[in-house]
């Protein structure tokens, strides 16, 4: 509403312009009515209601920014479009306006983005339940459902919320809630997050909370709130407000006093409008923004820029963000001195070769096509294993319980499928994440570029989650996290270690983006929760596009930075020189344009590549 509120503010007085235009020079206007010198025309009173009504507006928004302890450059502008009316001078007077009311709706192109509506996450929120009542299902809405209720979860489904299993065992996906990449197989008595996805075999479980308290609908609420209340960040051309503002007034005083004619002082005023301030910095993102765009990074808001060119801590999800959510062969260990590495990978695989599971699928890829082989007599024991026959021998792949009982002392800590060769133990082969290539370089690339701290955030296991940390190059990790953990390890970190950047994708990354300073979403495979509640979004996947990002927003910052300054201290020299009496306000109005031009041009440098520093490519 604010947006639009200011759009029509900028329309209205290109409006009134065009009128008082055709009014004067079309038309002929006469006066209406004069006080002392000062005539009044047609054209001069449209604007002047114009200018009158835009001056108030801005008084209102000058007051309710001091309430908050925030001081902008727009008492200046106040100042010079009533100093224009008071002396006369209608087109300086509307340029003016068309400048502030430009400057302003170009700042909101820049930043129109950032308020979307979650549509993603909502749309995949469980809205309908499939009830048990007396044996026969009925479906409810999910926020009928009551606890005690038993509920039917059929395979593919998303379980509707938070539960218990009461009768089935199957395999439910969590990475979207939790982060673990791998299926996590449920039991009867197991508790059931909403939002999981249930594998190959129908459950079902009691309700044992209410929609609105279990873990889906909880992440929806916690996106909700980060919303609405969003970081509070100054602006950068607000920083220089007082003292610009100060110098201003002092000049435009002396020069009032020395030649004691009011004039001299709206003259001043009129060069001293804040117009190159209030425009500087909205061209500089809007090119930043563009140029991010061409490396396939959609930034949502300016001030996004503004914290990513100051931000001192990273933060990363693992699954599907530093790694390829998908697993590789890490290990593969025998037991027996019948079988070589090679040979107990191929039984292996050859057995996996018909399963969907996504361990199955990952160790069938990791294996040379060459060494899997015909299987048969294949039987499937459900949330356990397979077994078949290969090449004359019964192999068993799974779960140690079934796959060799009695071996339950042996501690593997990552994640891992047991082998067992005509019911003798045969070893066992790990599986890690795949880890994204770049992902190494990107960290690394980081330091150089500022990052003071860089962790990572995932509610997946600690062993697995130290080891691609390591890999990675992180060394502060937090695993096992839940969302709310998540949102609460980014409001841990102090002050002196701000702005944080939380990078991540999926459901359960969408709360952390957005109680980030920055969130940014792994966006490659389309619109997802995390997509529309993170304030950047990187099209390709590729996470070395965060070093990108952090590059292109320092490099646009310095060159607003630049742009502000000079704008600034050419305002100050005309500002001396119509101190002198030479420069007619309308004239000053004109040298204004002049200095608009030139800090537009400054601004549009923002497209331009950045350096390679900025970029993390040089050793510090």
């Amino acid at each position: 509403m604010k947006n639009l509120k200011r759009q029509w503010k900028f329309i209205v007085v290109l409006i009134a312009g065009a009128v008082g235009l055709i009014s004067q020079f079309a038309l002929h206007s006469k006066s209406l009515f004069s006080i002392g010198n000062l005539q009044f025309p047609v054209h001069a009173i449209i604007i002047d209601i114009i200018g009158i009504l835009m001056a108030i507006s801005l008084l209102l928004e000058i007051f309710h920014d001091w309430k908050t302890g925030r001081y902008g450059v727009d008492i200046l502008a106040v100042i010079a479009v009533v100093s224009t009316i008071l002396i006369g001078d209608v087109w300086a007077e509307w340029m003016i306006l068309v400048m502030m009311t430009g400057g302003e709706t170009l700042e909101d192109y820049a930043t129109g983005q950032a308020n979307k509506e979650l549509r993603a996450l909502l749309d995949k929120t469980p809205r309908i339940a499939n009830k048990l009542v007396d044996g026969k299902i009925t479906e409810v809405k999910v926020d009928d459902l009551q606890v005690g209720d038993t509920v039917l979860i059929k395979p593919g489904q998303q379980v509707p919320v938070d539960g218990q299993i009461v009768k089935g065992t199957s395999s439910f996906d969590q990475s979207s809630l939790t982060g673990e990449s791998v299926p996590v197989t449920k039991n009867p008595g197991d508790e059931l997050m909403s939002g999981s996805v249930n594998g190959d075999v129908a459950v079902e479980m009691k309700v044992t909370k209410a929609a609105k308290d279990s873990e889906y609908q909880s992440i929806v609420a916690l996106v909700k709130s980060s919303q609405a209340q969003p970081a509070k960040f100054v602006k950068m051309a607000d920083r220089y407000a007082i003292p610009f503002t100060v110098i201003s007034l002092i000049i435009g005083g002396v020069a009032w006093a020395v030649s004691g004619d009011a004039t001299r002082f709206a003259e001043v005023m009129v060069v001293a409008s804040p117009c190159p301030l209030l425009i500087a910095a909205p061209v500089a993102l809007v090119s930043g923004m563009s140029s991010m765009s061409a490396h396939h990074i959609i930034v949502k808001s300016g001030p996004t820029l503004e914290k990513l060119a100051r931000a001192k801590t990273f933060a990363f999800d693992k699954t599907g963000t530093l790694t390829e959510n998908q697993l590789i062969v890490d290990q593969v260990v025998t037991d027996d001195k019948s079988f070589d590495q090679k040979e107990l990978q191929s039984l292996a695989a050859s057995v996996e070769q018909q399963s969907s599971h996504v361990i199955a699928s990952s160790l069938v890829k990791a294996t040379d096509k060459d060494l899997i082989h015909p299987v048969t007599n294949l039987k499937e024991t459900t949330a356990q294993g397979v077994e078949g026959d290969v090449d004359g021998k019964h192999v068993k792949v799974g779960k140690l319980s079934f796959v060799a009982p009695g071996h339950e002392k042996l501690n593997v800590t990552s994640t891992a499928v047991y082998v067992s060769v005509d019911g003798k133990f045969a070893g066992y082969i790990t599986l890690k994440d795949k880890m994204r290539p770049e992902s190494p370089k990107t960290i690394e690339r980081l330091r150089r570029q500022g990052a003071e701290d860089i962790m990572m955030l995932t509610g997946d296991h600690k062993q697995v989650a130290e080891k691609v940390a390591k890999e990675a190059g992180i060394t502060d990790v937090r695993s096992e996290l839940l969302p709310s953990q998540k949102i609460q390890a980014i409001k841990d970190v102090p002050k002196h270690l701000r702005p944080v950047v939380m990078t991540g994708d999926g459901v359960n990354d969408a709360p952390s983006l957005t109680a980030a300073d920055v969130g940014i979403a792994m966006g490659a495979k389309g619109a997802t929760a995390a997509s529309e509640s993170a304030d950047a979004v990187i099209m390709v996947n590729d996470i070395s596009k965060v070093n990108d990002a952090v590059a292109i927003s320092k490099h646009t910052m310095k060159v607003a930075n630049i742009d502000v300054l000079t704008a600034i201290g050419v305002v100050i020299i005309i500002e001396l020189i119509a101190f002198t009496g030479v420069i007619p306000a309308f004239w000053g109005a004109i040298l204004q344009e002049v200095v608009d031009m030139i800090t537009i041009s400054l601004g549009l440098l923002a497209k331009t590549k950045p350096s390679d520093k900025q970029f993390g490519l040089e050793e510090k």
